[in-house]
């Protein structure tokens, strides 16, 4: 038995949520006493796919074909399916990322396997019954999923696991697999990406900003502040409906949820469809000059003041930290 981690990359580059997917296995590995494999597709470097070892895989299976460059969910499904089945493995991890959350249903159904998704916890074992938690209601409540099948598949939420590393031999083992051309039904054409920026549903750290900031041509010190400090900006609905800020900055209930480990809202009232989106942040800081704001009773930290007296001392100090 094993458990087999599909780790996704960026132009080649594994992402930081395939580090946080193979700790996580190799935590509930050192539990069953089995052993990790990686699983990459799509075309990565032998010293990019070398880095799985760090985190406790004994192989990497390398899949690189040209028909698989750009990600395909349901040709990407069938070989995760295909893979765990030659590698006998009882368990497949991958990351509740936006190519996670389709390809996750999808495995299990091709495996017969149970499946929890967007898992926030290490799984409770007991016999052939894993106890695993996550968020439900838009984080207002804690599920427990009972996972009672021989085969299991869990994807993992994003920032809910500490990469950790477990340096372990890795062996490189190239595989061609049996591609169905109706698997390609749907295919990405191009992906075009923003390189200049943090990617928002992978950081650490995330700066958003509101109406508070009274237009865009403000939104200098949201970037200023999120440079410092190596984040990703965000903003909140009626920000992008009024054009201020791209769509694909628009965290909430009904864009983006994020989970990174501080989150800083400047300008933001804390409407509750906002607070659906980020309420899985593991710190939240809020800047507002309205002390009833309802954003501060869900806060770690709060800020009563003006955004535009606020920011930048905070820019101002975050600096002469850094430069000592």
């Amino acid at each position: 038995m094993s458990i087999l981690v599909y780790i996704e990359n960026v132009e080649g580059n594994f992402k930081k949520s395939g580090f946080e997917a193979l700790s996580y296995a190799k935590a509930i590995a050192d539990t069953l006493q089995q052993e990790v494999y990686a699983l990459s597709i799509g075309n990565v470097e032998n010293t990019e796919l070398e880095k799985a070892g760090k985190y406790g895989a004994s192989k990497i299976i390398n899949v690189q074909q040209e028909q698989l460059k750009n990600f395909v969910n349901q040709a990407y499904a069938s070989i995760i399916a295909d893979i765990a089945k030659s590698t006998g493995a009882s368990t497949i991890i991958l990351s509740n990322s936006f190519s996670g959350k389709g390809l996750a249903p999808r495995v299990a159904t091709k495996l017969n396997a149970g499946l929890a998704d967007a898992a926030t916890s290490l799984p409770i074992i007991e016999g052939e019954t894993w106890k695993i938690k996550k968020t439900v209601f838009s984080s207002k409540a804690i599920a427990t999923i009972d996972l009672l099948s021989p085969l299991k598949v869990i994807s993992l939420a994003p920032n809910a696991y500490e990469p950790s590393e477990s340096p372990s031999d890795i062996q490189i083992e190239n595989y061609t697999p049996k591609i169905e051309q109706s698997d390609f039904s749907t295919i990405i054409k191009e992906i075009v990406r923003a390189t200049d920026k943090v990617s928002l549903p992978e950081a650490d750290i995330v700066v958003s900003a509101g109406r508070g900031m009274k237009g865009p041509e403000h939104w200098g010190l949201v970037e200023e502040l999120a440079d410092v400090l190596g984040a990703a900006t965000a903003c909140s609905k009626p920000v992008s409906d009024a054009g201020w800020r791209p769509h694909e900055e628009h965290v909430g209930q009904t864009g983006l949820a994020v989970s990174p480990n501080l989150y800083i809202a400047i300008g933001i009232s804390g409407a509750i469809q906002h607070l659906a989106g980020v309420s899985s942040s593991k710190t939240i800081v809020v800047i507002n000059k309205d002390p009833e704001a309802p954003f501060f009773k869900v806060a770690d930290y709060g800020i009563v003041g003006d955004a535009f007296e606020i920011v930048p001392q905070l820019i101002e100090a975050l600096k002469r930290y850094k430069s000592n």
